[in-house]
């Protein structure tokens, strides 16, 4: 079977990873104001995922997932907590800082794969680098290199229109890996998608977490967070139990 590839250089870190941790959150609350009403979509939750850690979390409509999702990808901070990603406090970093966290230490996959219909499956994949300055024929490379490992060689300079769906689910793991990120964060992953393509892109997901890649993914499916080591239900904003490997 072949490895994942060699990661690409990379940028020094701003900070070292805390021992065995990818995650942590300390009593981390998040509330919105609806009118007079305000809503506490996390009412405290402490949290520690491991490096290589492979977590789906789940929960009914309104228990809190999809507010966690969105804090642990930086694209919403918490309104009071630390968290903590790679041994870095991302809680109250602004917009421009968080952008930057997301590109250097994130992968997201995503239920409506959110690709660009413009562009090819090279081009697609290359997007992340392109933000982050690297050389046109470096990019390149390493878009096709990550087009071989999810089995889409042969598609490069294919449009989304022209694949299935569990091909253009494909071509955003491969997106999703183009930074070497710290952590995969996947929506529903296979939300779209029939049973024998979505077994197929969990064991692709269960593949690189065996090579050393931190998984988390959110799924109201109880055959897909069986994939997962470790299964945490949420309810009313807070963690309601976990199972398996902590």
């Amino acid at each position: 079977m072949t490895r994942l590839l060699n990661p690409p250089e990379a940028e020094p870190a701003t900070s070292q990873p805390a021992p065995g941790a990818a995650i942590e959150l300390d009593d981390v609350r998040k509330v919105y104001l609806m009118g007079n009403e305000r809503v506490n979509a996390l009412a405290g939750v402490t949290l520690r995922i491991p490096r290589a850690g492979y977590w789906a979390i789940m929960g009914p409509s309104g228990s809190g997932k999809s507010t966690m999702l969105n804090l642990l990808g930086c694209l919403d901070r918490p309104t009071s907590g630390r968290y903590l990603l790679a041994g870095q406090d991302v809680s109250r970093l602004d917009d421009d800082q968080l952008s930057g966290i997301r590109l250097q230490k994130l992968g997201f996959v995503f239920q409506s794969f959110n690709l660009i219909a413009q562009l090819s499956v090279q081009e697609n994949i290359e997007l992340p680098l392109q933000y982050l300055g690297w050389e046109p024929g470096r990019a390149k490379d390493r878009a096709a290199e990550l087009a071989s490992l999810v089995g889409l060689a042969d598609r490069l300079n294919h449009r989304p229109r022209e694949l299935s769906g569990g091909q253009q689910q494909r071509v955003a793991i491969a997106r999703s890996l183009a930074n070497d990120p710290e952590v995969i964060l996947a929506d529903e992953p296979t939300g779209n998608l029939d049973s024998v393509t979505s077994r197929q892109i969990m064991e692709l997901l269960t593949r690189l977490h065996g090579e050393g890649k931190t998984i988390i993914l959110v799924t109201h499916e109880r055959d897909i967070a069986a994939y997962s080591r470790t299964q945490l239900h949420m309810k009313d904003g807070l963690v309601d139990s976990i199972e398996g490997e902590q």
